[in-house]
């Protein structure tokens, strides 16, 4: 569905896409991320054609961005971190208005408006004006909005942002159900939640992909992905020894302090983390030592995100970007 191949963007002399290239395929709900100044925002202003690329192609559903502009963006929906909306008008005027830029009219727009309010939940505020919503609902009219035209690939950017608990909760579920006949692109610094409702996960750092799989198989890519935590009644040279002897651990680390040592150990590839909970607690009985406590850890997708992009943390963008145009881009416009 979307093929970006050997995109590069720079501004002025600062490289905010470095030869990206990656492919996205029909259906699913896909999780973009990097750090700030990582090129993200700058790849999907690309993407969706608000944006023209130093070097490299963009296709969506098989049509040049930059080519078939016109082709490639029906096929395309786009929520920007803050939706361009108009708080003098009802959402039924709004979506008239952007319906009718997408070039609907007379019934195919009704019937697109009224699939489009019912899709994002919007059906008893639809005649209230849009300043007076809260943000959870403008969120829900720029989702709406972005559904016009019953585009393939729904681009979201931040689209949590400022949401209480349930609201964003509400927006996670109505995402999930949009990958169901969409395929939708999720950008979010909130990494719980793309762990939550992303199939795939892209990753990029200094304008380059670092990562791009499934959430679980990326946790497998730490260093030290699983491991076991615990505290003992026991000096630090006992608990020392138990350790040295016990099987499936890689290293631990172990601090001490009132007579109780709170470890943290790493296992070894292949290792069962419940097994070896299970003889670690053996070990400390049998030598009267009690465990006061005992989980199994986990990478998370946090983990990955930050050993990833930690080391080659994107530099700052130069004022210019983050004004987010230069006087060459500004000519562009």
């Amino acid at each position: 569905m979307i093929q970006v191949s050997h995109l590069t963007k720079y501004y002025g002399d600062f490289l905010a896409v470095n030869d990206l290239s990656f492919e996205i395929q029909d259906g699913h709900v896909y999780g973009f991320l990097g750090p700030n100044g990582a090129g993200k925002s700058t790849t999907m202003n690309i993407m969706t054609g608000c944006l023209s690329p130093t070097d490299g192609t963009v296709k969506i559903g098989g049509f040049d961005i930059l080519e078939q502009p016109e082709q490639a963006k029906k096929l395309i929906g786009y929520l920007p971190e803050q939706p361009p909306l108009y708080p003098n008008e009802t959402p039924q005027e709004y979506l008239t208005f952007i319906g009718e830029a997408k070039g609907l009219h007379g019934k195919e727009l009704r019937e697109e408006i009224d699939s489009a309010v019912q899709s994002a939940g919007i059906e008893n505020v639809r005649d209230r004006l849009i300043g007076t919503l809260s943000k959870g609902y403008r969120q829900r009219v720029g989702i709406a909005q972005a559904l016009l035209g019953k585009p393939q690939v729904i681009i979201l950017d931040e689209p949590t942002v400022g949401l209480d608990p349930i609201q964003i909760i509400e927006i996670r579920d109505f995402i999930k159900e949009l990958g169901k006949t969409h395929t939708v692109i999720l950008s979010s610094h909130i990494l719980s939640e793309v762990q939550a409702v992303c199939e795939q996960v892209l990753i990029i750092s200094k304008g380059k992909l670092v990562a791009f799989d499934a959430p679980e198989n990326l946790e497998k890519l730490l260093t030290a992905s699983s491991g076991v935590t615990f505290q003992v009644e026991a000096g630090k040279e006992d608990a020392e020894s138990i350790l040295a002897q016990a099987e499936g651990l890689s290293g631990w680390e172990i601090k001490e302090a009132d007579g109780v040592c709170s470890v943290a150990a790493n296992l070894t590839e292949g290792q069962d983390a419940k097994a070896v909970c299970g003889k670690l607690t053996m070990a400390f009985a049998a030598k009267g030592l009690p465990v006061f406590e005992m989980r199994t850890r986990k990478a998370n997708l946090e983990d990955v995100f930050l050993e990833l992009t930690e080391s080659g943390a994107a530099e700052d963008a130069p004022q210019d970007l983050k004004e987010s145009k230069t006087e060459s881009e500004a000519g562009e416009e």
